[in-house]
């Protein structure tokens, strides 16, 4: 069971960091944004909604893995402190249709978004940790490594980057939308 839950959040790995790309291509366009605005809606709801559900399943996950014997490492902590959070701001958000989330939602998605990709990093080149993590839990080791590369800190990265996106969308749209969001 343990191989088919990893297979399938490295799979939502990719689904959200190429989703993410397209996203952000369409958000760099005029005629890129009145689609998505069309597409979606006025309120961005179903954005604010979606990165919900994503911060759900990054918290989910990471306690499966704790759950499963995977001991988290110091910078996985960091991660853990920065997704955790963001399943209630962001719930919240969703049933009160607030874009204005973006205030609080996105320190933490891009913090930690960059601490797991300094944590990948770190597994990819162990020269480039500063400081060393508990000899019980380093933070060069991968625990697994589905296609080849995704590891726990990309799963996570993978998660802060889409919430960092629909969180960001829901934003620019109600901005166009409202100018003063």
């Amino acid at each position: 069971m343990f191989a088919q839950v990893v297979t399938a959040l490295a799979a939502l790995a990719v689904f959200a960091a190429v989703v993410s790309a397209a996203l952000w291509t369409g958000l760099a366009a005029p005629s890129g944004r009145r689609l998505l605005a069309g597409w979606l809606g006025t309120g961005g709801r179903e954005l604010l909604v979606g990165a919900w559900i994503v911060a759900l399943i990054a918290t989910i996950g990471s306690l499966y893995f704790s759950g499963s014997g995977l001991e988290p490492c110091r910078l996985c902590w960091y991660q853990r402190i920065a997704m955790y959070p963001l399943v209630a701001v962001l719930g919240v958000a969703a049933l009160r249709r607030d874009v204005g989330v973006w205030r609080y939602a996105l320190p933490l998605s891009v913090v930690g978004g960059l601490i797991s990709a300094y944590h990948a990093a770190i597994q990819l080149q162990p020269a480039l940790e500063v400081t060393e993590c508990a000899a019980d839990a380093p933070c060069g080791l991968r625990y697994f490594a589905v296609f080849g590369w995704i590891s726990i800190p990309w799963l996570a990265g993978a998660a802060f980057l889409w919430i960092t996106t629909l969180v960001s969308a829901a934003a620019i749209l109600a901005e166009r939308q409202n100018p003063t969001v």
